[in-house]
């Protein structure tokens, strides 16, 4: 498990300002190459849209943040956390000499989900940032959308723009009362089952 997340937090391969991507950017400048039936397939990171035309262009699960991804991510390490406690270390991001719990580590990834939908220094969200209406004008500016997926880079909205269904799960992911003690989880866990509920609602009423 260390040796895995010292990749996944590797901010020159997969750990993004905004989350994890789902491919390393190792592969930017080293294709993965392999051959079938006499022909070459290529993979390369692509941090926001596919450079193919197979299944209109923008499924692309080469680079960029996933929603869904991330939070079977971040509540694996606090199960991880539930067993090891503190005892266990965590370099964070990996070259920073930073070590933290797992849970730390889970807040961590939380934290940089989360500036996709909150304003940077310049007043803009990263997850509006391709449309300048939406980022300027003060009647769009503060109407966060749920993309499908985000510009590995730039945590910009790619794909769909109201994937409450999966991307909604950042509202759960920001419950920190339920994710912090195992005990509040069982005691206090309707608000979470309330969320998770919603998010479904949303998902099957888009």
């Amino acid at each position: 498990m260390k040796r895995l997340l010292a990749r996944m937090l590797d901010e020159t391969e997969f750990l993004s300002d905004f989350g994890g991507c789902v491919l390393s950017r190792h592969h930017k400048d080293h294709l993965y190459i392999f051959n079938a039936a006499g022909m070459d397939f290529t993979v390369r990171y692509q941090p926001g849209e596919s450079d193919s035309g197979l299944f209109g262009g923008n499924s692309n699960w080469r680079g960029p943040i996933w929603m869904p991804v991330n939070y079977l991510i971040v509540e694996s390490l606090r199960q991880f956390h539930r067993y090891y406690g503190d005892d266990l270390k965590i370099e964070c991001p990996t070259g920073s000499g930073t070590m933290l719990s797992t849970n730390e580590v889970a807040d961590e990834l939380t934290r940089r989900l989360s500036r996709l939908f909150l304003k940077d220094k310049d007043g803009r969200r990263p997850v509006l940032n391709y449309h300048r209406k939406l980022h300027d004008d003060r009647y769009f500016r503060d109407y966060v959308l749920f993309h499908e997926y985000f510009h590995g880079e730039t945590g910009r909205g790619v794909g769909a723009s109201h994937q409450t269904g999966w991307t909604g799960l950042i509202a759960d992911l920001l419950m920190p009362t339920q994710t912090r003690n195992p005990n509040d989880h069982q005691q206090q866990g309707r608000p979470r089952d309330h969320a998770r509920a919603a998010s479904r609602h949303s998902h099957a009423a888009v």
